[in-house]
């Protein structure tokens, strides 16, 4: 056996041998490798960077992954921009570097330190640096220096990373000021800007100026990682305390709209050192408030979000009493804190001629109050205060993330998908990570409960791949506990596995935030509604909800479930909850509930309960309770003779529960109509494919006509993955193009 590099091939001339090119380890390969090494399990996101590095070089990824810290690894610190080379890998590929001459090793630098492969931007700044033209063919003799028509480029990426690696500190910083100087006056001004930055190891006005201007347009494109490490770096070489804290925090906020709350919370802590300034200091405690209640601690960042809005109060009322409400929307999921002052009693009243903006915050601070007090009537009143006050586009983002908050408590179906949907598209549209998978799993609580199951199931996968792929795992709980529930209730066979994936990730990331009566409750629905559950089971499982949220998602659930466990006095008891909740809220859903769980009970003519049951379902877009109380009624009339009667309100409901693919309920429809005396033929639904939920999401986005690069930029992996996973797709779907993906019919959930 004999190994050669593939440049040095021509000098071993073998035809009879057989000859097998090796190329790097494979993405599968690549994480096993790594795992038997690792001091922590390595995040998706982090395995494919290596992999990008190193281009599947075993042992780079071996090094590489073992200089890295734990947080690192899973993806809650973001990796240093030049990877550490270990000794083992610079002597693998510096041996021939180093047998150069002065002229050739700076035009490889020079290559290592731009990655842009632009050549008159190399040529320029390697005669800067005194190489002459012919040093650029010693170093492409070398083999170390690729000339294509895309550009220069080094043989490998690890050679680029050892090259770097190996030259001192002070042939770095002038290296990257010639550079600097060859983008001067090209549209490439980012790269200028950080090739300044550098360039220098202290405070410098200028280059500050610079890397404030690359974040701002970084920002301005989405590019929120980019943005963050340049107002970092700015930060850093900034002499002012005051400017510096400015800097960290819009690192701090970059990061966050990045999903790397981590960096955000570091950045936060030492902006804190140095901010002296009330406003700037109340803006940073929202922040670290912020990473603590979606990370951590819903109850410590209630605490931080009202010493914010405490430190803003004297200051600017006006944005004191945005931070009291959302300090009290904390509070409406449960956050308390012991010697902390209600958010209410923080701010004063607005005056009378108060902006639109302090109006809708006031009308949320005393609406979320009004719910914690389960005062439901005055929650109601405020709310809705909020919702019709005509809010311009460019009120701060925190009213109006919260104005959608605000219909969860109320169940008000369509303006929470509306109002979600505008946050998903407002993210996307800036590339705010953190918003995306917010909108994604707040907007699938709705879609559960008007039955728009398939789409809802799609937007929980995708807010799944989006945690994973950042390495966001302390999230992943919320869009596994909306799966669980989406199949329970279809009766899915796969609903099981769904609720083992999502103990198992209970087991590993038990919900801290402000997810965590919701995820809880979720958690507990998906349980309760497993077809081989009995009674007794199921109320145990429905008796631990807790948030009212959760509770009116799932009142007419526990209410049926109290019933046949033979809790006639819990389901009594869940009865007048709700009932309040209608009379407060006027809810048409809430009220239907309410009847239809008279009728449960024995309240009175069960007939007349149902009926009026549905003349509330008519003006509410909940189809799977509409469709359940259909289904009630038309056993009802069964079982008292009227098989005619019953026989319409049976096909309604059974033609609802096959469209929403809900197999338990139809089938239990289908019986009933055959007991009226009609005969009921099966739906045809086309049965989803074995595809694992990373290969659903991508074959989903290609049918709707995104490109492999949209469907990257949309999921945050790279095009290359997404090829990947569209090849699999094409083998489990026995097709070959994206022309036969686009004209399949039918759910691939």
């Amino acid at each position: 056996m004999f190994a050669i590099r593939d440049d040095e091939a021509g000098a071993f001339d073998t035809p009879e041998l057989t000859t097998i090119t090796i190329t790097g380890v494979a993405a599968t390969a690549a994480g096993e490798l790594i795992a038997d090494q690792a001091a922590a399990p390595i995040a998706a996101h982090v395995l494919e960077e290596l992999l990008e590095v190193t281009d599947g070089n075993p042992l780079g990824l071996i090094e590489l992954s073992g200089a890295l810290t734990p947080d690192q690894l899973t993806g809650h610190q973001r990796l240093p921009e030049r990877l550490p080379l270990t000794e083992r890998v610079e002597r693998a590929f510096l041996d021939r570097y180093r047998k150069l001459d002065a002229a050739a090793q700076t035009v490889l630098l020079v290559v290592a330190a731009d990655d842009s492969g632009h050549p008159a931007i190399v040529a320029r700044a390697a005669a800067a640096l005194g190489a002459p033209e012919e040093a650029f063919d010693t170093a492409e003799e070398s083999g170390l220096l690729r000339v294509s028509t895309e550009g220069l480029m080094l043989r490998h990426p690890l050679v680029r990373s050892a090259i770097y690696g190996a030259a001192t500190s002070s042939r770095r910083r002038q290296t990257h000021r010639a550079l600097a100087d060859a983008f001067a006056g090209t549209a490439h001004e980012d790269r200028r800007a950080w090739h300044l930055a550098a360039s220098v190891d202290g405070p410098d006005p200028d280059v500050v100026a610079a890397l404030d201007e690359a974040a701002q347009r970084s920002s301005r494109r989405g590019g929120h990682e980019a943005a963050a490490a340049a107002w970092a770096r700015a930060a850093e070489l900034t002499l002012d305390p005051h400017e510096r804290a400015q800097r960290l925090l819009n690192a701090a906020g970059a990061n966050l709209a990045a999903g790397r709350p981590l960096e955000t919370d570091l950045l936060t802590r030492a902006a804190l050192v140095d901010a002296d300034d009330p406003l700037l200091r109340a803006d940073l405690l929202q922040l670290q408030g912020q990473v603590e209640w979606n990370t951590r601690s819903l109850h410590d960042g209630y605490r931080i979000v009202c010493r914010a809005a405490a430190t803003a109060a004297p200051h600017d009322p006006a944005h004191a009493r945005i931070l009291a409400m959302l300090a009290s929307a904390l509070a409406s999921f449960g956050a308390h804190a012991v010697d902390t002052p209600s958010p209410s009693t923080i701010v004063t009243a607005p005056a009378p001629d108060a902006t639109v903006e302090e109006q809708a915050a006031d009308a949320l601070l005393r609406g979320f109050t009004a719910v914690i007090d389960n005062d439901w009537a005055s929650a109601a009143t405020a709310l809705r205060r909020a919702w019709d006050l005509p809010l311009p586009a460019t009120a701060p983002g925190l009213i109006h993330a919260n104005l959608a908050i605000a219909t969860m408590h109320l169940g008000d179906d369509e303006r929470a998908i509306r109002l979600h949907d505008l946050q998903l598209q407002h993210a996307r549209d800036a590339g705010a990570v953190n918003m995306i998978e917010h909108a994604l799993t707040r907007g699938v609580v709705f879609r559960i409960a008007t039955g728009a199951w398939s789409e809802a199931f799609k937007a929980a996968q995708e807010a799944l791949l989006l945690d994973r792929n950042l390495g966001l795992d302390e999230l992943a709980a919320f869009p596994l506990a909306e799966l669980a529930v989406i199949s329970a209730l279809r009766g899915d066979p796969a609903a099981p596995q769904h609720l083992r994936d999502l103990d198992a990730e209970l087991e590993r990331h038990p919900p801290h935030g402000a997810t965590t009566g919701l995820v809880r409750g979720l958690a507990h629905w998906a349980a309760a509604r497993q077809l081989d559950v009995t009674p007794a089971t199921a109320l145990h499982h429905l008796q631990q909800i807790d948030l009212p949220v959760a509770r009116w998602l799932t009142a007419l659930d526990r209410i049926e479930t109290a019933v046949r466990a033979e809790r006639r006095d819990l389901a009594e008891k869940w009865l007048d909850e709700i009932r309040c909740f209608a009379e407060g809220a006027d809810m048409a859903w809430a009220w239907a509930t309410v009847h239809h769980a008279r009728a449960v009970l024995g309240h009175g003519d069960a007939e007349e309960h149902l009926t009026r049951a549905l003349d509330w379902h008519a003006t509410s877009p909940r189809l799977p309770a509409r469709a359940r109380t259909q289904l009630a009624l038309g056993e009802h009339l069964r079982r008292h003779r009227r098989r005619t009667a019953a026989r319409v309100p049976l096909r309604e409901a059974l033609d609802t529960f096959e469209s929403l693919g809900a197999a338990s309920w139809a089938e239990r429809a289908r019986q009933e109509l055959r007991a009226s005396g009609e005969t009921a033929r099966r739906g045809t639904n086309l049965v989803a494919s074995d595809l694992t939920p990373q290969e659903s999401q991508i074959a989903a986005l290609v049918r709707e006509g995104l490109s492999n690069k949209d469907v990257a930029a949309r999921l945050f992996i790279s095009p290359r993955t997404v090829d990947f996973h569209l090849r699999n797709v094409y083998t489990k779907l026995g097709i070959t193009s994206r022309t036969e993906l686009a004209a399949l019919t039918g759910d691939l959930t």
